[in-house]
């Protein structure tokens, strides 16, 4: 048997990590800007994450849904505490496009609607419902035609006020800051005329959470930014610090109901010693604020690199835009500089999501090999 060929891989082989680095099995360091996708929220190998979650193992990995889990209930309070999201209540599932498939179907059962309205280059996910509100006709199956999804425009309260109108609308859905999209980001003012909109015609509001929460705009949430109240948060990736992990945060308005929702692996043992570690690492080592500091560093150091056109984003989640396709500069950074970064539907879109503990020495490293890897690929377009 092979595996099945849909991911074009680098060669590189990592098998270790601690911190911002991976190593390769020479033992050659990388440092890591991109963190699995945003994944990595605490560091690789943190010795307290992997203390908990070593240490839960040997009590208990996994039961199922059917028996109390203290942990969840832990998990909750712990969450509600930190994130300032007291005021909503938890379903733990195991990834992202799950934890938005959940949160449509409960925008769905609370409206009795199923048309939901997402937004141009948005990325949910690959489940069912979630792909179909994913503005990316190449992942989108004939099967999930079936879903009534309409795509706007960020940042066009009109438009949006004109599909509301019609009352058939279950959710509206987005992301506090567009991950795959190109760090696209609505207005202070557009998401304020979100939330009132979506109050004034009885449709539910979600708010993607998946790779701008748990710290990474500097504010637990990103949309916490706008002053905004949301009905559903979904968030995963850098809740586990890559142990597989999601969840959605439901409005304690919506009233729960045996059956509605439920999740084989969800809310594992595992899973929950993981969060919690997570969340007290953030608390502890103060990482929030580090994120703000770092990039207020990184705003200000990347003025010295030739040839950028913006940066996008906010926080630990950051696009650095130029007028030339960016592939070439990121198969130079990683095999010629050492380091990994992202790349998103932009293709002259640079993605820097590194762990949240990341340091400004190291953002002057990844600032001066890029500016070598401007030069290379800058005189080498020019020689074309």
């Amino acid at each position: 048997m092979e595996l099945f060929d849909v991911y074009p891989l680098y060669d590189i082989t990592p098998v270790k990590a601690k911190g911002c680095y991976v190593y390769d099995e020479e033992g050659q360091p990388y440092l890591d800007l991109y963190g699995g996708h945003g994944v990595i929220s605490v560091g690789h190998s943190h010795k307290d994450y992997v203390a908990a979650v070593g240490g839960q193992l040997q009590l208990m990995g996994f039961y199922s849904n059917s028996i109390k889990n203290p942990l969840q209930e832990e998990l909750a309070v712990r969450l509600g505490k930190v994130s300032q999201c007291e005021d909503y209540n938890l379903f733990l599932c195991n990834s992202g496009a799950e934890a938005n498939e959940n949160a449509l179907k409960m925008a769905s059962f609370v409206t009795g609607r199923k048309k939901v309205i997402a937004f141009e280059k948005a990325f949910h996910g690959r489940t069912s419902a979630a792909v179909a509100v994913t503005d990316n006709a190449k992942i989108n199956a004939p099967l999930n035609s079936q879903h009534e999804v309409v795509f706007l425009p960020l940042n066009d309260p009109s438009a949006l006020e004109s599909e509301l109108a019609h009352s058939d609308v279950a959710a509206v859905i987005i992301e506090g800051i567009q991950g795959v999209g190109g760090l696209n980001e609505g207005s202070t003012t557009f998401f304020k005329d979100l939330e009132r909109l979506c109050k004034r015609y009885g449709t539910l509001l979600i708010l993607d959470e998946i790779q701008s929460g748990f710290g990474r705009s500097g504010k637990f949430f990103s949309f916490q930014h706008h002053g905004i109240h949301p009905d559903i948060i979904s968030m995963a990736k850098g809740m586990g610090n890559g142990f597989p992990v999601a969840g959605i945060l439901i409005s304690k308005e919506i009233e729960a109901s045996y059956g509605m929702l439920g999740t084989t692996f969800g809310g594992n043992h595992l899973a929950c010693a993981a969060a919690l570690s997570v969340l007290d690492i953030i608390e502890r080592e103060q990482l929030m604020d580090n994120v703000q500091r770092v990039t207020a560093h990184f705003l200000n150091k990347i003025r010295e690199v030739s040839g950028i056109k913006s940066v996008k984003g906010r926080g630990l989640m950051l696009g650095v835009s130029f007028d030339f396709p960016v592939a070439e500069m990121r198969k130079q950074l990683i095999f010629e500089e050492k380091i990994f970064t992202g790349g998103s539907a932009d293709p002259k879109l640079l993605r820097i999501l590194p762990p949240l503990s990341i340091t400004t020495a190291e953002i002057d490293h990844f600032v001066e090999a890029l500016k070598r890897v401007v030069k290379r690929v800058g005189n080498k377009e020019n020689s074309i």
